[in-house]
């Protein structure tokens, strides 16, 4: 396995700690050169290429393309610590990082949320026609939205990157990240974490993964679904 060291750039990401944990009216950040270059090119590189295992997400609100680490079962696709040869020995490497003290201790370092374990890991894919219309999760404050982009020479006005707004309004847009390379949007959820991506004409391919931490206990579950325990007459 890689080093931890030469995975992710931390000293930069936590540079961009203060401004994160201080924005209003909700926490966000955009940063460049998350991986340690080396690193991220692996990764660049073996992103997996679209084909009959991608899942074709169609509605009113979205058109994306997704990918799930170890298949889909049972409709279920909570993330857990295990190997996936579909993936290369990168994927894997950073796969398994995710669910390490160090990652988890760091981002709640950097974001000061007390987020403990990595909920989803998924592979998204947008191509010409795809979009998700403004959206706002607000399921809690104890969770965290990462989205990591793997697209080159993307150019500046260009749609695809996950924008920022405070509303479901894409005309309260306030950023939207023109550099898809090696980057990654964080928010932490809440009831003004409006995000989406604008409709994309060109013939491009917008590599992305998106990652949930939440806070979890056994005894509660996830903290934006907590476990219903019955009260019980005595």
């Amino acid at each position: 396995m890689a080093e931890n060291s030469q995975m992710v750039n931390w000293d930069n990401i936590f540079l961009n700690s203060k401004t994160f944990q201080e924005r209003k009216p909700t926490k966000w950040a955009f940063l460049e050169e998350f991986f340690v270059k080396d690193f991220y090119e692996k990764l660049y590189e073996t992103y997996p290429k679209k084909d009959d295992s991608w899942f074709v997400e169609s509605s009113n609100d979205k058109s994306a393309y997704r990918k799930w680490w170890a298949g889909k079962k049972n409709g279920d696709h909570f993330a857990s610590d295990v190997e996936d040869p579909n993936f290369s020995k990168s994927w894997n490497e950073f796969y398994h990082y995710l669910f390490s003290d160090e990652f988890l201790s760091n981002i709640r370092k950097f974001s000061g949320v007390p987020v403990n374990k990595t909920k989803f890991v998924t592979f998204m894919l947008l191509t010409r026609g795809g979009y998700q219309l403004p959206h706002i999760h607000n399921v809690g404050p104890n969770t965290l939205i990462l989205m990591f982009y793997f697209s080159k020479n993307w150019k500046k006005g260009d749609p695809g990157g996950t924008y920022v707004t405070p509303e479901e309004d894409e005309s309260k847009m306030i950023f939207e990240p023109y550099n898809l390379d090696n980057s990654v949007m964080i928010f932490h959820d809440g009831p003004h974490a409006g995000h989406g991506v604008r409709y994309i004409e060109k013939d491009v391919e917008r590599r992305a993964v998106q990652i949930y931490l939440e806070k979890y206990s056994p005894e509660e579950g996830w903290s934006a679904y907590p476990i219903k325990r019955e009260l019980r007459e005595i």
